[in-house]
């Protein structure tokens, strides 16, 4: 299980030009379910995204969590942070979970955070979008489990 974890001052999702959903200040989160993965390994992800301590307090300091700031989360799935592009210049993707599984993991994931009072925004699973975002910092972390 990976996530790419962004702090932003603003992340919204399009698809088929029209806007599905978007945030102000928090984090993107890029979600991709790998075969294998497991319940644990979703609840260490969010849990740590819950408590990175990733904003700045009022000294500039990286010391307050998304909680602190009231911050909101935009989680997307990405299935290609599972390539494999070790070989070739055509990435594989065998890695990843089948999709029904995927979208299952994927939807217990963001129903865990809002567990957590946090304000959660989705993109559509398996949907072409468009992301767009003003990276704050920029400030980006992998998280892998």
């Amino acid at each position: 299980m990976k996530a790419v974890v962004q702090r932003v001052k603003r992340a919204s999702v399009s698809i088929d030009g029209s806007i599905y959903s978007q945030i102000n200040s928090g984090m993107l989160v890029l979600f991709c379910v790998e075969k294998g993965d497991t319940e644990d390994k979703f609840e260490w992800i969010a849990n740590k995204i819950i408590a990175l301590r990733c904003f700045d307090d009022r000294n500039g300091k990286m010391n307050l969590s998304l909680k602190d700031v009231n911050g909101e989360i935009l989680v997307v799935s990405q299935f290609t942070l599972a390539a494999d592009c070790k070989k070739g210049t055509r990435p594989g993707f065998d890695r990843a979970e089948k999709p029904a599984d995927a979208k299952k993991m994927y939807e217990k994931f963001i129903d865990y955070i809002r567990s957590n009072n946090i304000n959660v925004k989705t993109g559509v699973f398996g949907a072409m979008m468009q992301i767009e975002l003003t990276n704050d910092g920029p400030v980006t972390f992998i998280l892998e489990k």
